[in-house]
């Protein structure tokens, strides 16, 4: 998580720790997905399958690009998970009834008993990933992490 010194130097003690922070949460965030795609591979599913099955579970029935915007990917990435979750029985893509041209994803049963089963494996593998953290620390790490979010958010514009 290094800086040069001279990066260092020009942004000042402070700002070197928020430099290095940001490298750590890309370190920490990639790490967490390949930890997460390693408990799914066995089904022959992806993290990001399964953030896709979040997003549509969350929206409803939202249109290919809704489902992009919200994993902040492009259409034809969304488009590629959701062929891949259809073949699988997860998911179906259906034409918008009042627009031809926009397709339409939903989850599906299969899905929904899916999820629903490993759903207490799964958290509990997770609590394990942050078993150092005392109850406080947690608390502060998630409401730090919040407000990062919500900047990020302005910044993107969907804030």
């Amino acid at each position: 998580m290094g800086l040069t010194e001279q990066d260092a130097v020009r942004l000042g003690e402070d700002g070197a720790l928020r430099v290095r922070t940001f490298r750590l949460i890309v370190l920490v965030a990639q790490e967490l997905r390949t930890l997460m795609d390693q408990l799914l591979r066995g089904d022959g599913l992806t993290t990001q399958q399964a953030a896709l099955v979040t997003v549509v579970d969350m929206l409803g029935t939202p249109s290919l690009s809704q489902a992009a915007v919200a994993l902040g990917s492009t259409h034809q990435n969304v488009r590629q998970l959701a062929d891949a979750l259809v073949r699988k029985g997860f998911a179906e893509v259906s034409t918008d009834e009042n627009d031809g041209r926009v397709r339409r994803l939903r989850t599906t049963a299969k899905s929904r008993s899916y999820w629903e089963e490993r759903s207490a494996a799964d958290q509990d593998r997770v609590l394990t990933w942050f078993a150092d953290l005392s109850p406080d620390e947690a608390r502060t790490l998630f409401e730090l992490l919040a407000k990062v979010e919500k900047r990020a958010r302005i910044e993107l514009g969907n804030g």
